[in-house]
């Protein structure tokens, strides 16, 4: 058995709000995370996706995988807002949720008021 440090892939295992987000990363529950995230109902997961990469569809996979508890996908895009291409956004409404795209500062602050609501939401959001 091979000994040293394990790396595995960024997971919160639970639903938690957003503490602060800026400098390329976000707090939350008392932890921090330098990079995107997708917050889901399985769980607050590091995301590849960056502003270059962010409307490829294979991003959205961990994201389709929760469809069945997600009525609203927030979709943080950095600073500034960008449009959804349309291949995207029939690929979420195919799975059954609304997707709603809006800058990463915006995002954090409606994934947070939606969430105290109980809400179906989940959040993929770009590190600003």
């Amino acid at each position: 058995m091979a000994k040293g440090i394990e790396i595995r892939d960024a997971h919160f295992p639970g639903r938690a709000p957003i503490d602060a987000y800026g400098n390329g990363g976000f707090r939350f529950a008392d932890m921090s995370h330098r990079g995107s995230l997708l917050c889901l109902p399985s769980g607050i997961h590091g995301w590849a996706a960056s502003e270059e990469t962010l409307f490829d569809p294979d991003q959205f996979a961990k994201v389709l995988a929760d469809a069945g508890e997600i009525e609203t996908l927030l979709i943080g895009t950095g600073r500034d807002i960008r449009l959804i291409p349309s291949q995207i956004k029939t690929l979420l409404r195919d799975a059954g949720m609304t997707s709603d795209p809006m800058s990463t500062g915006a995002a954090v602050r409606t994934y947070n008021v939606m969430l105290s609501e109980s809400r179906a939401v989940a959040a993929a959001l770009i590190a600003v």
